[in-house]
């Protein structure tokens, strides 16, 4: 979606207007206008001309986002800057001080009998023409509205600023004739005096521009949370250039740059930490106040802030490119999409303005039929006019949209769309991916049971010692923990990967063995004891591994990758929001039953290959609106077809791209105060359309008169006006009330009627074939080593050998880590060539 700055829109009817322009061009696909961030987003083919020749048709102004910027100069958040508050107080000022001396004369003078000059006393012609001069004055001051005003009634697209033109032109230019008839009638002045509406007119303009001005100066906060991201973006950077460094403007860095930043100092782009090392405050875009250790290899962001130590770096991204960049243009882009709810509301301000219109005309000839003065009859027009709002009813759902949106952006919850905002809170079930997401993703060491006659600490020396030597990813988990606990490096020779899932070396002269329960029972005697925690602990989702020493068992390391801290408590907010919770995975039945009972989850669907968990995700959409959370490319399916996905920070660049809601922090908690938030927002709306709509519906009727008979209300012109003004200040007020909202409280959650899960029907996995190319085998007997190594894996079908072509075609029921199985065929001696 290309975006584009447009100019000169005042309320809903104008965006609305700009949009039926754009959506008229030839090659235009989709076209949606933001009236709060004035940027317009267009898919299509249409060239950028003919899209701005079709808005400058309309009556409006546009440019392509960023090219004024990048000929000016003038920063990004410049577009954003309340330029409009400014003037329209400048406006007001000025307008007030001669509505002031207007109001003297035409009210404190002619009806309390306040002092004026002598040659005003007396004189109803000398008080007509002071009127006129000063109700002209203060339409000239305000003479934007009849500019924009008329020009959009000559294009007929008329909106709010042609009904206030129209009611304050209608008020001055009857109080002109009036004065006129008084000139011409001088024994019926006083007559003509009491039907002057020139202070209507004037206070007309002067209360609408005070409530333009209170409007845009809340509209200017709505973006508040985009401009503070936007100001944390640095302007320089230091590089280190032919040894010596170099203070630069941050947009002449380049990718492969090297640059060093020292304590206290903000971090200029995406980058990994080459050399030092520190703790980097992260809270500006994850929202997580504790700062995150970094050290050489690490990854860091731009805007966070360098807390501690000096470190250098390497710029991986700069520019638009960098993870703070992506961010503003997530928020902006939400921005300048609409939501579903908001759709009513367009289509209604659409026609609000020629419908009042043609009630104010209505209204007037209505009360003259039934033998109502002229003056009257006008007035009940001109109140029908200056009191109808539609952009109470335009702003309704973009202003709660976007401080919603930047709310989320703040606690590191981004919403790519307007639609994903609203949709999030009408969720009946979340799938929840376990790798990565319930759980850490990464492996560690849970428990550590020593047999008998041998010690924790000789059992953990063993295992890392002979696990350094290892790549596994259960092998990491040992050295991690051992290089925690600060344990001595005993170096081991003659290390070998044994098939069965088993580990071979010497430390000295003592054989060290180290496997799974199967393997190590194929070595040594394993106690009744040991083999029964093996047991409980496999229970549990936990990989028991038994190590031994010359023989003679140590005992058994666990390894898990463990649950994450706050996965419980974000699954029983859900549950207690009325969702049902569960979670997909490709594990085994065992592992994912014992997570998902730690978890608390409602429902475990395990064993379900990568391309299965899109046809579940479609199953269950069947049974209710489900939101998809993941964050490995295996997830990206599955995101794209829920209707709402939500990726992991942490995850892979693939799901990130194909979610709809990007969680920065990486934690399963951010779920429901997404969904959380997502609710506020909806009902926030809701309240800003029912206001809306309801002051349109009691209003109109009221200053056309209809309660006149009924109960006597009649409504002067002026209360009209300061109605209307008001109107899209409460809507805008309400809307910024959000920012109070508490995403993380979980006390007021509304707790809707669960759905009934159904049984889910997992898909049959396809066969994987891989071609290995190996190097070494010489015979049948060959092929037959080879065939009975791999076909030991899990997971591995058939192994079908050929020592004539170098080659072993292997059938899989799911994905097979390639390190296992070029281990299993180094460890036979053969040669690893390659895998397709």
């Amino acid at each position: 979606m290309k975006q584009y700055q447009v100019t000169g829109m005042s309320c809903a009817a104008c965006s609305a207007r700009v949009e039926k322009a754009v959506g008229q061009v030839p090659g235009v696909t989709a076209v949606s206008v933001s009236l709060l961030t004035n940027a317009m987003g267009v898919e299509g083919t249409a060239s950028d001309a003919d899209i701005i020749r079709a808005v400058t048709e309309a009556g409006y102004g546009a440019s392509v986002k960023g090219a004024e910027g990048a000929k000016s100069g003038a920063p990004a958040e410049d577009a954003l800057a309340d330029h409009e508050t400014p003037a329209l107080k400048r406006r007001l000022f000025a307008s007030l001080g001669f509505l002031l001396a207007l109001m003297y004369v035409s009210m404190g003078h002619v009806m309390w009998h306040w002092p004026a000059p002598a040659w005003l006393a007396g004189n109803p012609v000398g008080i007509g023409i002071v009127q006129l001069v000063l109700t002209g004055i203060v339409m000239v001051i305000n003479q934007k509205f009849f500019i924009s005003g008329f020009k959009s009634l000559w294009h007929r697209s008329p909106y709010m600023d042609t009904l206030v033109a129209l009611g304050s032109a209608a008020s001055f230019l009857y109080s002109l004739w009036s004065l006129y008839a008084m000139t011409l009638h001088p024994s019926q002045a006083e007559h003509y005096l009491h039907e002057f509406y020139f202070e209507s007119a004037a206070m007309i303009l002067t209360l609408i521009t005070v409530g333009k001005m209170l409007e845009a100066r809340s509209k200017g906060r709505t973006t508040d949370a985009l401009k503070s991201l936007m100001k944390l973006a640095p302007k320089t950077a230091t590089l280190l250039r032919g040894g010596a460094e170099v203070t630069v403007p941050i947009g002449e860095v380049r990718k492969g740059d090297i640059f060093v930043v020292r304590p206290g100092e903000n971090i200029p782009v995406d980058g990994v930490v080459l050399e030092g090392h520190t703790a980097v405050n992260e809270s500006a875009l994850t929202g997580e106040s504790i700062p995150v250790d970094k050290a050489a290899g690490d990854q860091v962001s731009a805007a966070t802030v360098n807390q501690s130590g000096f470190i250098r770096c390497e710029a991986t991204r700069v520019g638009e490119d960098t993870t703070l960049s992506q961010i503003i243009r997530m928020v902006s882009d939400a921005a300048a999409t609409k939501a579903p709810i908001a759709k009513v509301a367009d289509k209604v301000s659409g026609v609000f303005v020629p419908v009042v219109i043609g009630i104010a005309v209505i209204a007037t000839l209505v009360w003259l039929a039934v033998g109502e003065s002229f003056g009257n009859a006008l007035a009940r027009g001109i109140s029908v006019l200056v009191i109808s709002c539609p952009c109470a009813l335009g702003l309704a759902t973009p202003v709660a949209i976007m401080v919603g949106n930047g709310l989320g952006a703040k606690n590191g919850i981004l919403f790519k769309t307007a639609v994903s905002l609203e949709e999030t809170g009408k969720c009946q079930i979340v799938v929840l991916d376990k790798t990565g997401t319930i759980t850490s993703g990464q492996p560690v060491v849970t428990d550590v049971i020593s047999a008998q006659g041998a010690s924790d600490g000789e059992l953990l020396r063993a295992a890392y010692a002979i696990e350094k030597k290892s790549e596994h990813p259960l092998a990491k988990a040992i050295v991690s923990h051992g290089d925690q606990l600060a344990l001595p490096a005993e170096e081991v020779r003659d290390f070998r990967a044994l098939p069965g899932n088993g580990l071979e070396a010497y430390l000295g002269y003592e054989k060290l063995l180290g496997g799974s329960v199967k393997f190590i029972g194929s070595q040594t005697a394993v106690p009744d004891d040991i083999l029964q925690a093996a047991e409980k602990l496999a229970g549990e989702g936990k990989t028991p591994l038994l190590f031994t020493r010359s023989g003679r068992l140590l005992g058994v390391i666990a390894v898990a990758d463990a649950i994450k801290e706050d996965s419980p408590r974000a699954v029983q907010e859900l549950k207690q929001m009325g969702l049902r919770v569960v979670m997909l995975t490709g594990d085994n039945e065992r592992t994912a039953q014992a997570i998902g009972r730690q978890a608390g989850v409602d429902q475990v669907i395990a064993g379900v290959m990568p391309d299965g968990k899109e046809a579940v995700v479609r199953q269950l959409k069947e049974q209710g609106k489900v939101v998809m959370v993941g964050d490995g490319i295996n997830d990206a399916p599955a995101l794209t077809r829920a209707d709402i996905g939500m990726a992991i920070g942490a995850g892979t660049d693939i799901a990130i791209d194909a979610a709809d809601v990007v969680l920065m922090n990486s934690r399963l908690s951010d779920v429901p105060a997404a969904i959380r938030l997502s609710r506020a927002t909806l009902r926030n709306i809701h309240q800003n359309l029912f206001w809306a709509f309801c002051y349109n519906t009691l209003g109109i009727p009221l200053a056309a008169g209809v309660f006149i008979s009924l109960l006597g209300w009649r409504l002067n012109p002026m209360f009209g006006a300061a109605a209307m003004s008001l109107s899209s200040f409460c809507v805008v007020s309400n809307a910024l009330r959000l920012n109070l909202f508490r995403l993380h409280e979980a006390g007021r959650d509304r707790r809707i009627r669960p759905v009934e899960l159904k049984d889910v029907e997992l898909p049959q996995p396809a066969a994987i074939t891989r071609t290995l190319h190996i190097g070494g085998m010489m015979c049948s007997h060959c092929e037959g080593t080879v065939k009975a190594v791999l076909e030991e894996i899990d997971g591995v079908v058939s192994a079908v050998p050929s020592h004539e072509q170098d080659l072993v075609i292997v059938t899989m029921s799911k994905p097979v880590d390639e390190a296992l199985m070029r281990g299993v065929i180094e460890a036979e001696d053969y040669e690893w060539i390659g895998i397709e």
